[in-house]
């Protein structure tokens, strides 16, 4: 009886190797893997945290905290001169967002370590074999060199991507604005969702926003159908049999893709001025009254249209040239047995192909449209101007305006607000449409 008891307290204790193990490596990185008898790894891991206690755990307390205050010395002047440099409440925010990361990185470390001590620690119970440290490392590389290869790129991206976006989404919960909260100068203060607040309930805030907003909708869904079915006619007619030198079309219509956009831009600009443009004197010279191209709103609107238009179509037209070689003749030809039209075959035959290539891309057009920043600041910078809306003019978009409010106005703060609701319109929109399209049906 006594022998039996004692091997069963043996096995319970067995079992709790992991437990053990996982517990320690809480308490410590690496002594999970020392008590496994790993004692390489386990000595790697704990250097990695005398390191992290070391060196990092005094600037991830400072950025938190100047993350949460945001600077607590104000600047102070006398007389002109800067006595003390104070705060620079931006700054603190970027080096805490970078804490930030930094923590989280090493809390995921820490996890991989306990689970690991955890992992080792069950093969012990088992009774498997324990690895050794250099087949430890052979195997994580075998195992994990997938992971080895994205991770540079993920963590470019994560600082590429992730935290300018995220910093922007905090700017826009500070009063970070001219004149009165502009760092090292003022401080800034955390202020919740105030200017959210302002931009949907304040009237002329919320009057501009949803002005621009409107425009910037219409912008891009007009933008983009325009470019897409006038590249679509313009394929179809160059593929009909009865047009003869179709490689030479072909090349013409390329031409507007070749040029370089911004070039084509600044042309056109000229072209539509209302003092020496070359179209109000065409239209002058054939009996017409001049055009405001840029000077009148709804002018200055169709104007940009019509310039989107010349630069756009060329790429889809080459795009659905190439996706009409795709479709097999037998197809309009069991249709022309049939008795279809050409219209019938068009809108059976071709039409439903094409669109299964150009969807994807419509959704990225529209999605680039709805930015297109450069565009509209080289075309007309936002006018002519709206005396009703703040920074705005008439042929503002989302992205204009807030490059308008940033760096000529200095209101950050709402300017960020207004970029967070771009980011989570286009978000939204790209996702939706993406998931209910068939032809990445298989890949999201």
């Amino acid at each position: 009886m006594m022998s039996n008891e004692f091997e069963t307290k043996a096995s319970h204790k067995d079992k709790s190797h992991s437990k053990i193990a996982a517990l320690l490596s809480v308490l410590f990185m690496g002594l999970g893997q020392i008590y496994n008898k790993q004692y390489w790894k386990g000595i790697t891991w704990a250097i990695f945290e005398l390191i992290v206690i070391i060196f990092f755990i005094k600037p991830i307390a400072n950025g938190l905290h100047g993350l949460i205050t945001l600077g607590e010395t104000p600047q102070v002047r006398q007389r002109g001169r800067i006595i003390d440099q104070g705060d620079h409440s931006i700054l603190l925010m970027a080096e805490g967002l970078m804490m930030v990361i930094v923590l989280v990185a090493v809390i995921g470390i820490y996890y991989l370590s306990v689970r690991d001590a955890y992992l080792v620690g069950k093969l012990r119970e088992q009774g498997q074999k324990i690895l050794s440290f250099k087949e430890s490392v052979r195997n994580a590389w075998d195992n994990g060199y997938a992971y080895i290869l994205i991770t540079p790129t993920a963590i470019s991206m994560l600082l590429l991507t992730v935290f300018p976006l995220t910093f922007t989404a905090l700017i826009a919960f500070t009063n970070f604005s001219s004149p009165n909260y502009l760092p090292p100068r003022a401080l800034v203060d955390w202020v919740g969702i105030e200017q959210f607040v302002r931009l949907f309930t304040m009237e002329s805030w919320r009057g501009t926003f949803l002005g621009v907003f409107s425009w910037t909708i219409i912008w891009a869904v007009l933008s983009t159908l325009l470019v897409v079915f006038a590249g679509l006619f313009v394929a179809v007619v160059l593929s009909q049999k009865v047009v003869k030198y179709t490689k030479f079309w072909r090349n013409i219509y390329i031409i507007p893709w070749a040029v370089p956009g911004f070039v084509s831009i600044l042309i056109f600009r000229n072209m539509y001025n209302g003092q020496f443009g070359v179209i109000n004197e065409m239209l002058q010279s054939i009996g017409l009254n001049p055009v405001p191209w840029l000077s009148d709103p709804m002018w200055a609107k169709v104007a940009v249209l019509l310039t989107n238009l010349w630069l756009g179509f060329p790429f889809w037209m080459a795009l659905f040239t190439a996706v009409l070689t795709t479709i097999s003749k037998e197809l309009y030809e069991a249709a022309e047995v049939d008795g279809a039209t050409i219209v019938q075959q068009f809108r059976k035959i071709t039409f439903p192909i094409v669109m299964v290539a150009a969807v994807p891309l419509m959704v990225f057009t529209f999605a680039f449209n709805f930015n297109q920043l450069t565009f509209i600041y080289l075309m007309t910078e936002g006018g002519p101007a709206n005396a009703n809306y703040n920074y705005a003019g008439h042929t503002d978009i989302l992205l204009s305006w807030i490059f308008k409010m940033t760096l000529d106005n200095g209101q950050y703060a709402i300017a960020s607000a207004v970029a967070l609701v771009v980011f989570l319109i286009i978000a939204g929109f790209a996702y939706f449409n993406l998931r209910n399209t068939k032809a990445l049906k298989g890949d999201v």
